[in-house]
Order: C-alpha cells, then structure tokens, then sequence
C-alpha cells in the first residue's frame, strides 16, 4: 500500500513557473518508480513525467525542456518543476506510483497507486 499527496498547484499567467512535489508513504520510497500525469475537463488523462527507482527520467514531448521531475529518496518525496508554462498545461496533475520493473511506463493503467490531484491553471 502507498499513499500519495500532492501540493504545489495554483493559478499562474503564461511564462510562469511552478513546482510540484508529491509525498509517499506506506511503502519503501526507493523501491518505485513514480509518474506525473495530468487531465484537463473533457480530456483523456495523459502521461507528463516518470522517473525510475535509480533516477532516470522520461518526459512526453509536449514537455521536454520546459518540465524536470526528480526525486528526493530521503524526503520520500517526487517534483516536478514546470518552468515556461501555457496554457495547454492547465490540467488537474496526478502522482503516481508503480513497482519499478524493467522499464518506466507511461501508461496510466500500470499505475496502481494515485495521489488526489492538485489543480494547474495557467491564464494567457
């Protein structure tokens, strides 16, 4: 079992920046590999960021350059750091977490464990 929470959204104009983080707890940190993933209203929930156990990352293309995830095994704790954001990233953002085996994935369906959500609205 795994418990995940998110902070770090809030209203922002284009070009800002924010950060997100996302504390686990209930089960080894450094044994999972976690995800970000975010939802906007009447879309598809979609992979953003996904780091493997040992640090390597993996990001989707509408975010490469402009998104960071990393990770703090000691804080137990997963960021995302979105810098030069749109207002296509306006979306409800997701943590997630997974066994890590073999490979990161980017599929929210390999997902067992999900934090609630925290809001990223970004005005034009």
């Amino acid at each position: 079992q795994v418990q995940l929470v998110e902070s770090g959204g809030g209203l922002v104009q284009a070009g800002a920046s924010l950060r997100l983080s996302c504390a686990a707890s209930g089960r080894a940190f450094n044994s999972l590999a976690m995800g970000w993933f975010r939802q906007a209203p009447g879309k598809e929930r979609e992979f953003v960021a996904a780091i493997r156990s040992g640090g390597s990352p993996s990001y989707a293309d509408s975010v490469k350059g402009r998104f960071t995830i990393s990770r703090d095994n000691a804080k137990n704790t997963v960021l995302l750091q979105m810098n030069s954001l749109k207002s296509e990233d306006t979306a409800v953002y997701y943590c997630a977490a997974r066994a890590d085996i073999i490979a990161v994935s980017t599929s929210s369906r390999m997902y067992p464990y999900w934090g609630q959500g925290t809001q990223v609205t970004v005005s034009s």
